[in-house]
């Protein structure tokens, strides 16, 4: 590794960003780190860094306070000219990954605040390669086998964050003919497969919480849809390695399970049935559930249970999906240096066993 290397970073507080920026800088000693950070009320992009950057490797790395939703990155003319002169490589991960944006709202971060992004990299006089990091569900309402040079195809999108994310990476493609640049598409990304540890209990672990506390045991959806999720500590090391990677630029990865490691939502539920020591998880058909269970029990429960099926909202359309993610492209890039991901039924009870010692992320668990 070259040591005049400064790598550029965007979404570095976020769980995947967090790790990625450990992994950077344990793989590449000699090289520098820019983060691209927003000050928040109180509290600096610097004081930021500093909860999750390591002290002794602080000298390498250079904080920005900055914004990709505003003009030049939320950069003074001066970081942005110093900025352009020096770096070496892009990682663009920052992105809104909520699903209730008005799509407005999403596309001012994630498409627009790629087109920054994008500027960016081409005013950089350096510049060895760009890594947008994006999503496998650009692949929306598919139930089928997804290539990993698709995108557009005609389909349909289940929320605002699916949509302005293919319409980012539509326009990250647009720009490959000008800038040395890689797509990196990973699934639904949770807790270390060794430790199980996250900071980030949405997506899957939402319904398992429920389960688990004994609030619902009824899953609207389909037993034999498609669980893709995929390990933090996999995704981030994948991420670092391809950003240095010549070979994979102009191309298009999925960092997924894939068809040989992922699993049916029947197959969690009884994983959780077993660990959890819960009931028999209850298949309901879900456009049956949602146009005729649903607004009965919302009319006639109370408390907690009723905060339940206004919060399941945002996760329905993922216990439905039979699609699967094609990754031809990440095992020929990856595999010749032994990264891959685990099944997910090899890590399932790590995931679980960190979720009940953190009480659900309330209450903090000794570094193991």
């Amino acid at each position: 590794m070259n040591n005049d290397e400064l790598v550029l970073v965007t979404g570095s507080t976020g769980f995947l960003g967090v790790r990625l920026v450990r992994e950077l800088l344990e793989r590449n000693p000699n090289a520098r780190l820019a983060l691209l950070i927003r000050d928040r009320p109180g509290q600096s992009g610097q004081q930021r860094a500093d909860l999750f950057v390591p002290p002794s490797e602080r000298s390498r790395v250079q904080v920005y306070s900055g914004d990709v939703s505003q003009p030049n990155c939320g950069l003074d003319l001066a970081a942005y000219e110093a900025l352009t002169a020096e770096t070496t490589r892009v990682i663009h991960s920052a992105a809104t990954v909520r699903f209730d944006h008005s799509l407005d709202e999403a596309r001012s971060i994630n498409v627009e605040g790629t087109r920054r992004v994008l500027d960016f990299a081409a005013k950089a006089r350096g510049l060895r390669s760009l890594a947008y990091v994006g999503t496998a569900y650009v692949a929306g309402e598919r139930n089928d086998l997804i290539k990993e040079d698709e995108l557009a195809v005609g389909q349909s999108y289940r929320n605002t964050y699916e949509q302005t994310k293919a319409e980012a990476e539509a326009l990250v493609r647009s720009r490959l003919g000008s800038l040395p640049g890689v797509i990196l598409r990973p699934s639904i990304i949770v807790g270390d497969s060794q430790t199980g540890v996250t900071s980030s209990f949405k997506m899957m672990y939402w319904p398992l919480k429920i389960y688990a506390r004994g609030l619902w045991r009824t899953v609207p959806g389909y037993p034999d849809a498609i669980l893709d999720i995929v390990p933090v500590d996999f995704v981030a090391n994948a991420v670092a390695r391809i950003a240095f990677d010549d070979a994979a630029l102009g191309t298009t990865l999925h960092l997924c399970a894939g068809p040989r490691g992922s699993a049916t939502i029947m197959q969690v539920a009884q994983r959780a049935k077993e660990y959890f020591n819960g009931p028999e998880p209850r298949f309901v058909d879900p456009k049956f559930f949602f146009a005729v269970v649903r607004p009965l029990l919302f009319a006639s429960l109370w408390g907690r249970k009723r905060r339940v099926l206004r919060d399941g909202r945002a996760y329905r359309d993922y216990f439905t999906m039979r699609m699967q993610f094609d990754t031809t492209n990440a095992e020929r890039l990856l595999e010749p240096a032994a990264v891959r991901p685990p099944h997910v039924l090899e890590y399932l009870d790590r995931l679980f066993n960190y979720c009940v010692a953190s009480d659900w992320g309330r209450k903090p668990v000794a570094a193991q």
